[in-house]
């Protein structure tokens, strides 16, 4: 199995999420099959068939979320290292200003809140760099060059 690299905080995160599911998830499920049933004939019963297909979304996200928690990696801080890691904060100049990304697994990342994957273009790039290395990224666009100012 992969390993998952998550920092502590995504791991907390979908460690309170799986406990959630697994509690208040599962009464509601149980609810809506509660009500659907009382509907009657179960053979023509939309909303049983709706409850049955939660429950079925339900303990597969279930599942998925137990798989992550036990694959997960947790991220080491390696503040102070000098290198891009995963878990390092890094501020990059490049022709339209300076930016500052987090570099984390895949399953956390989110570029709306500067966080990247080290498996994304940038983040490849940017891994076991030193600050003030520069890097080259062939996009769509074009070549983009950036230069690593701080590495945290």
């Amino acid at each position: 199995m992969e390993e998952k690299y998550l920092t502590q905080e995504g791991l907390d995160k979908l460690k309170k999420e799986l406990e959630y599911l697994k509690k208040e998830g599962r009464i509601e499920v149980s609810e809506q099959l509660k009500e659907a049933i009382s509907f009657g004939d179960l053979s023509e019963n939309a909303a049983y068939d709706e409850a049955k297909e939660n429950q079925s979304m339900l303990e597969s996200k279930i599942v998925d979320l137990e798989r992550l928690i036990n694959s997960a990696k947790v991220i080491e801080d390696h503040q102070g290292s000098g290198w891009v890691k995963i878990g390092s904060y890094v501020t990059i100049k490049s022709d339209g200003g300076e930016e500052k990304y987090h570099i984390v697994g895949e399953e956390e990342a989110n570029p709306l809140e500067s966080r990247i994957s080290f498996k994304s273009p940038l983040g490849r790039a940017l891994m076991d760099k030193p600050k003030g290395a520069e890097v080259k990224i062939e996009t769509p666009r074009g070549l983009l060059k950036y230069k690593i100012l701080k590495i945290d």
